[in-house]
């Protein structure tokens, strides 16, 4: 399995935004150089989340969740380290680098698929680039030879075998042609053990490549140029392709702006392909089909608002309707949900086209919140005029606000219904078992954190174990001192460890330390120490303070190992080699002791 080189996670952590990134979840709120929520991993109602931005750190005080930006993505979004590091280099506008290592079988397997369908990319636009029939459809419908460049637009030819003909001469091409859905078997013969053989899947179509996070091509949407059924041929689910995950554009739009705020969600390819090309370059559409909580998840990863725009016909107004039900459950404090309905007989390919880029993004702006399009659309199904109407409208509220995850956006919406059909409010959000809004509690009485112990011996080993964690940039300043290995204490080889590693690698932050321990058992040991206030206020400082601590460790190695020396000459004598050992040892000057 390919490695990701440890300066490229180094560099990605000190890059990434902590707060913005956990803040595009979480509704944190500022307080002195931290930032505070509650804890998105356990039922709080007193803020024990903390965000250390300096630090690259997040730690609760309650259920003891800790991690840098990557870990928040493995455990908030449930991904994998993999895809937690693609998604945050994406972010950040970093190229993913890897580290040449021996391939498995299911990773050089996945590559060989990813090949083939970029070959089938070449071969179509090859094709389009042939044809003046396919070129001159692009040109009626808007579109420039810049703009099919760049979406990496093709012709599947009106033949049944053009693709087969061109990729899968050989057992293994069909096989992997047939594996990402670029041709498809022919129907068994009746009494015959083999099919006739295979077929293209798409012929006489536009060909749109949906592309991933990197820019490969995971499968095609396909447009027919006449007139025929179905006007949009999409690849199937694959291996590498998932109609419900991915969002065609995306990748477009992460290429024109690497820090996005907001993403329009559309129905066709060539709406986003038309929008791009007047400007509006954060446009991206579903692949025929409806807007799924994972869809929305992704895009709340990248960006705090998302604008739905829909046709202003009736399938428009029931596609408008199933988003906005799926996107309930991904509502949180601080993301923006909007619906924009253009006028009938229009999609945003042609109104584009007509208006133009600041008309169309003044309609966008405009768009209608998800709240009063809720409230609007359920009005809409029952007889306000009547008591029977308005507790209708209240009982059909009811499971929906349900779906949206507890806090002050779920209670607020609740007020908005309880408004609208007439009923206090208490009555209403008990039904629902939402709470009555709470003042916020002081500070003062939100719990103090964790101190290290100041009376009695201090532990040095934990102490500059300690300082490492808070500040790995001191490492590189801290003075070479012989004998600490000679003690036999816990935490001596760890702290040796970190102090080598840091040297040979240096880090700058908190976060991009526990990274490079993340597979350690010691991880645990370091969140903790992570976790713990620093009273060292700078880097100078703690680098002081460390050099210290690492002098008084070396002189009881130097002790340890003096005893040791000694007891040996009394009982069976020195080399030379130890004796010229014991005779620095005991001329060696002990270091000076912090007060």
């Amino acid at each position: 399995m390919s490695r990701i080189p440890q300066h490229f996670i180094n560099e990605l952590i000190d890059r990434v935004d902590v707060v913005e990134l956990i803040g595009s979840r979480v509704p944190l709120k500022k307080q002195g150089k931290e930032f505070k929520a509650c804890c998105p991993f356990h039922n709080e109602k007193t803020p024990s989340f903390t965000v250390v931005p300096d630090k690259q750190f997040y730690h609760c005080f309650g259920c003891g969740a800790h991690g840098t930006a990557i870990g928040f993505l493995m455990e908030y979004d449930r991904m994998s380290f993999l895809e937690a590091v693609e998604e945050l280099a994406e972010r950040v506008g970093m190229e993913l680098p890897r580290e040449a290592q021996p391939q498995g079988a299911r990773s050089s397997a996945t590559e060989a698929l990813f090949n083939t369908l970029s070959r089938a990319t070449q071969f179509y636009r090859q094709q389009l680039a042939q044809s003046e029939r396919a070129r001159e459809y692009l040109k009626r419908r808007g579109l420039t030879g810049e703009t099919a460049a760049r979406f990496a637009l093709g012709y599947a030819p009106d033949a049944w075998d053009a693709l087969l003909k061109h990729m899968g001469q050989s057992e293994l091409e069909r096989a992997r042609l047939l594996q990402v859905g670029l041709i498809v078997e022919r129907a068994r013969r009746a009494g015959a053990d083999e099919s006739s053989g295979y077929y293209d899947r798409f012929r006489d179509r536009v060909m749109f490549p949906i592309r991933d996070a990197r820019g490969r091509t995971l499968g095609f949407g396909g447009r027919i140029l006449d007139k025929g059924e179905p006007k949009y041929l999409n690849s199937p689910e694959t291996e590498l392709f998932h109609k419900g995950r991915e969002l065609y554009g995306l990748y477009e739009a992460r290429q024109a702006s690497r820090t996005l705020s907001r993403i329009l969600v559309v129905e066709g390819y060539m709406d986003v392909v038309r929008l791009h090309q007047a400007g509006i370059t954060y446009a991206v559409a579903t692949l025929g089909t409806a807007t799924t909580p994972e869809h929305l998840a992704r895009i709340f990863r990248i960006c705090n608002e998302v604008v739905f725009c829909f046709d202003g016909d009736r399938a428009g107004r029931a596609a408008a309707w199933r988003a906005l039900e799926n996107a309930l459950s991904q509502v949180r404090d601080g993301r923006q949900i909007r619906f924009l309905f253009l006028p009938e007989g229009h999609d945003p390919d042609s109104l584009v086209g007509e208006e133009g880029k600041e008309r169309f993004e003044a309609r966008v702006q405009n768009a209608m919140p998800l709240s009063e399009y809720f409230l609007k659309h359920l009005s809409s199904q029952v007889d306000m005029s009547t008591l029977d109407g308005r507790a209708r409208l209240g009982e059909l509220a009811k499971p929906l606000i349900e779906r949206i995850p507890a806090g002050l956006y779920r209670e607020l919406l609740a007020d908005e219904v309880a408004k609208v059909v007439g009923i206090d409010r208490s009555r209403f959000t008990k039904s629902l078992g939402v709470d009555e809004l709470k003042a916020p509690k002081s500070i003062k009485s939100m719990p103090a954190r964790v101190r290290p112990a100041s009376g009695g011996r201090r532990n040095l080993v934990r102490q500059a174990i300690h300082l490492l964690v808070h500040y790995p940039q001191i490492a590189d300043s801290a003075p070479d001192v012989e004998g600490i290995a000679n003690l036999d204490k816990p935490g001596i080889p760890l702290l040796l460890e970190l102090l080598d590693s840091l040297k040979a690698q240096p880090c700058g932050t908190t976060g991009a330390l526990l990274e490079r321990w993340r597979d350690r058992p010691d991880v645990k040991h370091l969140s903790k120490l992570a976790a713990l206030e620093c009273h060292i206020p700078d880097a100078q400082g703690a680098a002081k303070e460390l050099a210290g601590a690492l002098r008084q460790l070396a002189d009881e190695g130097a002790f340890v190992r003096r005893e040791q020396l000694l007891s040996k000459h009394v009982r069976e004598g020195l080399s030379e080699a130890e004796k010229a050992e014991l005779q620095a040892l005991l001329l060696r000057k002990p270091a000076a002791r912090s007060p």
